[in-house]
């Protein structure tokens, strides 16, 4: 391969606001240079503005795009400013640039000095892997010092609550809280109509049809205003309006596995309150019945708003044809659009709703029809058919070497014998007989276990499961145990499903080529190949 011919792929990263957007210009620069000088096509160059190191790669747009190079063999080199920009932690840095490597694309840091062909490069990755989470760690320990300290000042320890605006201090380093009237005015209507026997979702809904903006500046949501009295979320639960400031009751944790970060909330006695009695907005008595009426109708259907969990098999999986929001049980036996229960018809003026019954066995029977028609047939059997490939393949790599080396060392084990006869026996020869015989003890007890390893499945035992499970799948969906994993499987076959009625006011819905998605999911994008030849949306009535 000529320089001229290998293929560059650049990446560039910065973090917060704080840093300037010519950071990426910078790391850009750097990198072209490289690549000049080493008489490098530049082919791609992917950026993430504004994203942290601790963000999983493929939840950055450019990390993304970048793996979807690496994927599709469309690059040979990457060069970079430095591992870190990849990420800043030990685990995920690491299975990022050993599924690069392992591909055989090369990774070059401008700054780092890292390169995927010099010697010791894996002690250096490590190490600068270890360096860069301590990082992450350090600095997550002195901002949470540095917001401890302006709480314990008076100050404001940061977050958006509504009914409050932010003021600088004259004096001091920070900023004060301070009430906002027009937007304090609002929350002591919505406490005086929740207490007089309105529902959450009717005031969400006037609050809406009004044009009144959120804190977000969007459109109310009932758990926006219901929440969780447990966790003290949502402006019925929120005792700042009491006067009562509490910081550090939650934390942002990252999920390992999914990569994505939630609220977490920390044990009670880490919890810190001061009373704040300037900031005190609703009266202690209106306070009190609002919270009597929320006791008094605990048990009986009161949980509303985020955080339920779906019970039915498509609620939350669908989108509404109106407004693009999600399709959800609203009843016992029907699904509908869930923005218009949640925030009213002002934001939503979708008025269809779409038997559960009849939706889940026509989704289930289109997904069945798709999964066995011969064009899906016949990509999945070339795909098997690879994997399997594949997977003898590695097999064979790994239990070839063992035979080798089992062969070699009875040989061994042979002539030394033949020594010890012609000979006889000396401390050096027995030691290393002795020495021969345990390896090749060690190696035979390896050969045995893999032996014990059921054989791989052939492309018929595959396709034929396949087969029995899509003509099954109804009853496998309904059966399965784990809620979670049967509509994770079913958002990965069904993609975006749109729900909603036609001009003639009969109710449809719109899903793209399960067959296809469910394909490309199984055997990853680095095998995509004439998959989504000839395959259209799917559009039928119900």
């Amino acid at each position: 391969m000529t320089t001229t011919s290998i293929r560059v792929a650049l990446y560039a990263r910065y973090s917060t606001d704080k840093q300037k957007e010519t950071s990426i210009d910078d790391q850009l620069r750097a990198a072209k240079a490289r690549a000049l000088a080493q008489g490098w096509h530049v082919t791609a160059i992917h950026q993430d503005e504004g994203i942290s190191g601790s963000t999983p790669l493929m939840l950055r747009a450019g990390g993304k795009a970048l793996m979807a190079d690496v994927l599709a063999q469309r690059v040979d080199v990457i060069i970079l400013e430095g591992l870190d920009r990849l990420g800043r932690e030990v685990g995920e840095s690491e299975t990022i640039v050993k599924r690069i490597e392992h591909r055989g694309i090369r990774i070059i840091g401008t700054a780092d000095g890292y390169d995927s062909e010099a010697r010791g490069r894996k002690v250096m990755r490590i190490a600068r892997g270890l360096v860069n989470e301590m990082y992450l760690d350090d600095l997550r320990e002195k901002t949470h010092r540095g917001l401890a300290g302006q709480f314990d000042r008076g100050m404001s320890a940061g977050g958006r609550c509504y009914g409050y605006r932010s003021k600088p201090a004259p004096d001091e380093r920070g900023h004060h809280m301070v009430i906002d009237e027009d937007e304090a005015a609002i929350v002591r209507w919505v406490f005086e109509g929740y207490a007089a026997g309105n529902s959450a979702r009717e005031l969400v809904a006037r609050l809406n049809a009004q044009g009144t903006p959120s804190a977000r500046g969007g459109t109310w949501a009932v758990s926006a205003v219901f929440g969780s009295a447990a966790k003290g979320l949502g402006l019925l639960n929120n005792e700042l309006y009491l006067g009562r400031v509490t910081w550090n009751k939650r934390q942002w944790l990252k999920d390992p596995d999914t990569g994505k970060r939630r609220y977490v909330t920390r044990p009670q006695h880490e919890w810190q309150t001061r009373a704040a009695p300037e900031l005190q907005i609703v009266s202690d008595e209106l306070w009190q019945r609002v919270q009597a009426r929320k006791t008094a109708g605990a048990g009986r259907g009161s949980r509303t708003g985020k955080g339920s969990i779906p019970k039915t098999l498509l609620g939350g999986l669908l989108r509404c044809a109106c407004c693009g929001g999600s399709v959800i049980a609203v009843n016992a036996t029907r699904y509908g659009c869930g923005v218009r229960k949640d925030r009213g018809a002002s934001v939503c003026s979708a008025k269809y709703t779409v038997h559960r019954d009849l939706l889940d066995k026509r989704l289930i029977s289109e997904l069945r029809d798709e999964l066995v028609s011969p064009a899906a047939l016949a990509d999945l059997q070339k795909e098997v058919s690879l994997l399997l490939a594949h997977v003898q393949k590695e097999s064979f790599e790994t239990v070839g070497p063992a035979r080798q080396k089992a062969k070699n060392l009875r040989q061994e084990v042979d002539r030394l014998v033949d020594a010890i006869t012609s000979i006889g026996i000396s401390p050096a020869l027995q030691e290393r007989l002795k020495q021969a015989e345990a390896a090749l003890a060690v190696v035979d007890q390896q050969l045995q276990a893999s032996a014990k390893i059921p054989a791989a499945p052939t492309v018929s035992d595959v396709m034929g499961r396949y087969k029995r499970l899509v003509l099954n799948l109804q009853t496998v969906l309904e059966e399965d145990k784990d809620r979670d994993r049967t509509r994770q499987m079913l958002a990965d076959m069904l993609g975006t499903v749109v729900v909603g009625r036609d001009k003639a006011g009969k109710a449809f819905a719109d899903l793209d080529e399960p067959a296809e998605r469910l394909l490309l999911k199984a055997v990853g994008e680095s095998l995509k190949v004439v998959a989504g030849a000839g395959f259209e949306p799917t559009t039928f009535g119900l």
